[in-house]
């Protein structure tokens, strides 16, 4: 009895070793049994502040290009920080924004409290915004995640500090980035876009936050973000169905596009490049599917629905491809983690049978549970945007400010 007893324990310890060969050889099939969403999202954090946060000033960098720094970088950290109650990066990221990017600050009366996009090595070696290169324009995007971070940060600690530097950016934004067609308010690019001569606005989808949009409403009665969110899906939707100068669309979401000043008609951006679904628009499914996740908005159920070629590929080649032109032909066959990222928000909503296999073979896979870190290093953008899907798919993005007192909000 004894000596059976030793070989079904020789079995299973030999079943055990095949497992974990097959699992270190780079099995995507094989992933460990417990897997602990939490340990993901605080071990890649840890790792992203060693990487690509500057040691002592907490500036958010970006090696591939030379540690530049843009606000987008920095409104992912404070968003990263603040999900993770990490109040120390998050506070030292936003005092570093704030003192480095911020539009002229400490002078009452003058600028805005919008943020500069590109911080760098300027041509005499001293570092500071690259304005030969454009770097004070503003980016609507970041600009809105940091209003966004900022009423987390006062939903979770409370600091009425927050709160003013948040309306102030709220406020600003309208102003600046937000243009009015026909009675409709329209969320651009950046803050040119408003007063620049010319018959059209540049707009990119995946800068589109109607998720914030609704949140700011609660903050801020003195503009109209509802109404705003409700424009941003006329112009996703829109992108998505028109052929913006092609032959025909796969119904996905383009980098870039424009917009009439006059009636609001959309037209293709200036390179045949910004029509397609990449770098950018990846970002549209993630935003829609937060609205979807915190709001249960129907039209973001409903847009996401739209998105039907990403299922059609996944089924067809197990995997997305880092670029798709306008009517779905292939750019760029390569496969990066941040396309994953951003597209999981898809298959949560409209095709949850395919997510778990998205999630599991594509994300949840990146990471080494043994060296508590991503496989292979992931560059600055596709570490975010591993990050931020990972936590979405598992519903570790909360609505910081749900769930505040009626006196937290509209004063």
């Amino acid at each position: 009895m004894g000596t059976r007893l030793l070989g079904y324990l020789f079995i299973i310890a030999a079943l055990v070793i095949v497992a974990a060969v097959v699992y270190r050889n780079g099995s995507k099939s094989n992933v460990p049994i417990v897997f602990s969403p939490t340990q993901i999202l605080n071990a890649t954090w840890l790792n992203y502040k060693s990487e690509y946060l500057e040691a002592g000033t907490y500036r958010t960098l970006d090696p591939a290009r030379g540690n530049i720094t843009t606000s987008e970088g920095e409104s992912y950290t404070m968003l990263r920080a603040i999900w993770l109650g990490d109040k120390q990066t998050f506070d030292k990221s936003w005092t570093w924004t704030k003192d480095n990017l911020e539009h002229k600050t400490g002078l009452p009366g003058q600028g805005d409290h919008l943020f500069s996009w590109l911080f760098g090595k300027q041509a005499n070696g001293a570092y500071g915004v690259l304005t030969a290169q454009g770097g004070d324009t503003t980016a609507s995007d970041a600009d809105t995640d940091i209003a966004l971070a900022l009423l987390f940060a006062y939903g979770r600690w409370q600091d009425h500090s927050y709160l003013g530097d948040a309306r102030v950016i709220m406020s600003d934004i309208w102003s600046n980035e937000v243009v009015t067609i026909n009675g409709v308010p329209y969320m651009t690019a950046d803050n040119k876009e408003k007063t620049e001569t010319g018959p059209t606005a540049a707009v990119n989808p995946s800068y589109l936050n109607p998720a914030a949009y609704r949140i700011f409403a609660e903050f801020d009665n003195g503009h109209p973000w509802d109404r705003l969110a409700t424009s941003s899906y006329a112009v996703i939707n829109g992108s998505m169905s028109a052929k913006l100068g092609g032959t025909s669309s796969a119904g996905l979401p383009p980098d870039w596009v424009n917009i009439n000043k006059t009636t609001g008609a959309m037209t293709a951006a200036a390179a045949s490049s910004d029509t397609n679904f990449g770098f950018d628009a990846l970002r549209v499914p993630y935003h829609v599917a937060l609205d979807y996740e915190w709001f249960g908005t129907p039209q973001a159920a409903s847009t996401l629905q739209k998105m039907r070629f990403l299922t059609e590929q996944w089924q067809a080649n197990q995997k997305l491809a880092s670029t798709y032109a306008h009517d779905g032909t292939v750019i760029d066959t390569a496969e990066d983690a941040a396309m994953y990222g951003g597209t999981i928000g898809y298959f949560m909503v409209a095709d949850p049978a395919h997510a778990a296999e998205v999630y599991q073979n594509k994300l949840q896979y990146l990471f080494d549970p043994d060296t508590n870190t991503w496989k292979e290093m992931l560059s600055y953008y596709d570490d975010n945007w591993a990050w931020f899907g990972i936590a979405l798919y598992n519903r570790d993005l909360p609505n910081l400010t749900k769930g505040l007192p009626p006196s937290a909000f509209i004063q």
